[in-house]
């Protein structure tokens, strides 16, 4: 048993009789009153999401979690397929799941899937993807002021600023933390 003061984002606990996903937790102390940890979870049964608080001293069961080295194979419908490279076994995941890590999912993109149990509960993109550009306008011929940008359409939907010299079909690098472009890969 851990202390809700140890509670981090990622972690799987079980809350009231069904297993959450810590997305977020905060320790709070606020003015003369006890300390408490605010936390955002989402429970694996309804796959909602919900605030709970709690004392800092109380005590939290912890769910052991596994990961597994998985690649993106295709999207079905709105479901996402992965499969492990090593075993050839496929896991389909829904859009509340995958969430903002479909905006960088290209066929054989490896991400990391966290599971509980037999259940796969969210997935984890490397650091930063290579995607080719879809559709990039032309710079202005005289707009070459220090660091002028211009809005690329990607691959996969998204649109990212970029320096004015990058063209269509070009391979560029994307920080999946932040969305922005890194350098032409």
């Amino acid at each position: 048993m851990a202390s809700a003061n140890d509670l981090r984002k990622g972690m799987a606990i079980d809350y009231n009789g069904d297993i959450a996903i810590v997305l977020e937790a905060q320790h709070r102390t606020p003015g003369n009153l006890r300390a408490f940890v605010q936390a955002t979870m989402r429970s694996l049964r309804t796959g909602k999401s919900f605030d709970a608080r709690f004392s800092s001293t109380e005590k939290i069961e912890v769910v052991p979690l596994s990961t597994r080295k998985m690649d993106f194979s295709y999207k079905d419908g709105r479901d996402y397929v992965f499969t492990d490279a090593e075993t050839y076994e496929t896991v389909t995941l829904n859009p509340e799941i995958v969430g903002d890590a479909q905006n960088y999912l290209v066929e054989n993109s490896p991400v990391t899937v966290t599971f509980v149990g037999e259940k796969a509960v969210q997935i984890e993109l490397p650091s930063s993807v290579v995607l080719t550009v879809a559709d990039a306008p032309e710079g202005i011929r005289g707009d070459s002021a220090s660091n002028v940008q211009k809005s690329v359409m990607l691959e996969t939907g998204i649109s990212v600023q970029v320096p004015l010299f990058i063209k269509t079909g070009e391979k560029i690098k994307i920080d999946t933390r932040s969305g922005k472009y890194l350098e032409r890969a």
